[in-house]
């Protein structure tokens, strides 16, 4: 049985230690996507790449080789777990002679900032990017092809018409997708644990570990997970409020009927 009483006392002995565990399971996450996002554009567009006839013949080359990276990409990186990913990654640096765990500062920003949690870092937003990047590709196959024509037909060059007037369209139709992506990295994040990244999970383990109170701790972990998700959740549905109220009232008939 879980002792509540208990509970609160680990929760007011390492408050200070929790505080910072949880600072940085939200720089993982909101990093990780953020970043994540703006490579899977790019990632997006590279598996979009059509070769076309009137293309040469080294812009053909390029093209397939640009859509075979991107595809090798997003295959691997959605195929092998986060955890693998990144004991892969340690190990790997650690082949070359580069050990995270040798980056650190000074005082007590090193419990938020040090070499471990730049590793994970870039663990988490390169394998945010390959799912980021289906969303895109998703979102930019879902614009109607009207706009393009339209865009084309005022004169719109290629690529002010891809950056101005599909992309936005087609990250405002993936956006719950992208949310969803952000409240997933929240609670993946707790698997850079296995390369001593001290987000929630980690830090939680080393405490149960210290005070043998194993329930205690995980259900505080369990809770803090569930508050942040449910905190990005609705913050993700004003976002969505927001902008559909911005769509809304560019409608003069549909402002009036609000209105009256």
């Amino acid at each position: 049985m879980i002792d509540f009483g208990r509970m609160f006392e680990i929760w007011g002995e390492n408050i200070t230690y929790i505080t910072y565990a949880l600072i940085t399971t939200l720089i993982l996450a909101i990093f990780g996507t953020g970043v994540g996002l703006f490579l899977g554009i790019f990632l997006g567009y590279g598996k979009n790449l059509r070769v076309k006839e009137t293309d040469n013949i080294f812009i053909k080359i390029l093209k397939r080789f640009c859509v075979i990276c991107c595809t090798i990409y997003s295959t691997v990186l959605r195929g092998t777990p986060m955890m693998v990913q990144a004991l892969l990654f340690k190990f790997g640096c650690a082949a070359i002679g580069l050990n995270w765990g040798d980056i650190y500062f000074q005082g007590e920003i090193n419990n938020i900032l040090n070499g471990w949690l730049f590793a994970g870092l870039i663990v988490i937003t390169f394998n945010t990017a390959a799912y980021m990047g289906e969303i895109v590709r998703s979102g930019l196959n879902g614009v109607d092809n009207g706009q393009v024509e339209g865009a084309r037909s005022l004169g719109m060059s290629s690529a002010r018409t891809s950056f101005s007037i599909i992309l936005p369209q087609a990250l405002r139709n993936a956006l719950p997708t992208i949310g969803n992506e952000f409240i997933v990295n929240i609670k993946d994040s707790s698997v850079l644990n296995v390369i001593s990244v001290t987000e929630l999970f980690y830090r939680m383990n080393l405490i149960a570990g210290k005070n043998f109170a194993y329930m205690e701790c995980y259900m505080i972990a369990a809770i803090m997970y569930l508050v942040l998700t449910l905190l990005a959740s609705g913050c993700l549905k004003l976002i969505e409020k927001k902008l559909d109220g911005v769509k809304f009232s560019l409608n003069p008939f549909r402002f009036r009927r609000r209105a009256f």
